[in-house]
């Protein structure tokens, strides 16, 4: 545990970690098994005021930092990744763009819904639109004094059960101009036109659903619209900064994951025997346990900087870039180590270092892909445009020898 917490923030994970090692672990399996959202322990959170926690006092929230939410990501993840996940999207992603970007009508809209339990939705990828966010084709059409909204959204986190949907959408005035890309809120079950299309059967995180989502003629006001202050044209990229808290909460995700599946194998290389001693008495595993403990430091030392980078604001774009890669990586090779440690009771469904391996397995893949981040830190530490289209390439580098 770093020694430059504060007492409230002590205290704050020592809650988070007493859910953790309590209810949640024993909730744990059976939200993989049944693939049910888990409401119970929704309850549990909100009981403990940890839902919205980064939502400003004056909305009802506690007006918490970036890290102390990050403290019960963490924490809440090493026992259920579910779990943590609905934490990071209570308190970081959609709700923040809106708690920054919103009028103030939407931002008790939003609030209030998030404080009562829903894990709003983000919807960005498309079907044809993942890494490349600009090719969406979903688009908002100004008709009259509304916005008529059609198109598809697919690997949407929380679709059919988040109320909230903040849904980025080419923006498109009377005239049939391209007036840039926009996020609209809506909400499920009042907001005719969105549907929910499919579920994804998931490899891990099965819990919580990921859905294909339809908007076919949804009417919307021209006060669901968030608009940044600086307009359309560089709104999305506004609203984007938004993503870097979510980009932070992802990495700690697959922070606590690592953390848990790290203490058990641990203590059972301390419990398990083998040739008349216990098995951490072998070197190959001391340096296993060893590696896995430099890298569980390295990922926290960099989700905590990304976190502290963000106190006048949304985290630094390269700082959560860099934590989520490395964390994510780190996080894979920490859970394979420990499943390891543990030999054919790792690889059994009665322990929970198989459903560790499939949850942590998304990390390099949802919310930015770890080669996408890459080029992110790349273009920021070289201080250029990388462009990735053949076009945009090829202008890019002209006259180069």
């Amino acid at each position: 545990m770093p020694l430059d917490l504060s007492a409230d923030q002590k205290t704050l994970q020592a809650r988070a970690l007493e859910l953790a090692r309590g209810p949640i672990t024993a909730r744990a399996a059976e939200v993989d098994r049944s693939e049910q959202y888990p409401w119970d322990n929704v309850a549990l959170l909100k009981e403990a005021g940890l839902l919205g926690m980064t939502i400003p006092t004056r909305h009802g929230g506690q007006g918490k930092s970036w890290l102390d939410a990050v403290l019960v990501i963490e924490a809440l993840s090493s026992a259920c990744a579910v779990t943590g996940r609905i934490a990071v999207e209570t308190n970081m992603g959609a709700i923040s763009a809106v708690m920054a970007y919103g009028s103030e009508d939407q931002k008790r809209l939003a609030a209030d819904l998030v404080l009562s339990g829903d894990k709003p939705a983000i919807c960005i990828t498309e079907p044809g639109a993942g890494s490349d966010a600009n090719a969406m084709t979903t688009r908002a059409d100004r008709r009259g004094n509304r916005f008529v909204v059609n198109g598809r959204k697919h690997w949407i986190t929380g679709g059919g059960v988040s109320r909230l949907h903040l849904i980025f959408a080419h923006v498109f005035d009377a005239q049939g101009n391209d007036e840039g890309i926009g996020g609209f809120l809506a909400i499920r079950d009042e907001t005719p036109g969105l549907s929910i299309v499919k579920r994804e059967p998931t490899m891990g995180l099965r819990g919580i659903p990921e859905a294909e989502i339809a908007f076919e003629d949804m009417e919307l006001p021209p006060s669901a619209l968030v608009m940044p202050p600086r307009g359309l044209k560089k709104g999305f990229a506004d609203l984007m900064n938004a993503y870097n808290s979510q980009r932070v909460g992802a990495a700690t995700v697959a922070l606590g994951i690592a953390q848990g599946a790290y203490q058990l194998a641990l203590d059972w290389s301390e419990k398990r025997e083998q040739f008349g001693r216990p098995i951490n008495e072998f070197q190959g595993l001391q340096w296993k346990l060893a590696d896995m403990s430099i890298r569980l430091a390295a990922s926290q030392a960099l989700v905590y900087k990304a976190a502290r980078s963000g106190s006048d604001g949304f985290p630094d774009m390269l700082m959560a870039a860099q934590a989520k890669v490395f964390t994510a990586e780190a996080a894979i090779q920490t859970v394979n180590d420990a499943l390891q440690v543990f030999g054919a009771r790792g690889y059994s469904r009665e322990l929970p270092l198989e459903r560790m391996a499939r949850d942590v397995r998304m990390f390099t893949i949802g919310g930015g892909t770890a080669e996408v981040l890459r080029n992110v830190v790349a273009g920021a530490i070289l201080g250029k445009k990388l462009p990735q289209t053949r076009d945009g390439w090829t202008a890019a580098t002209s006259g180069r020898d």
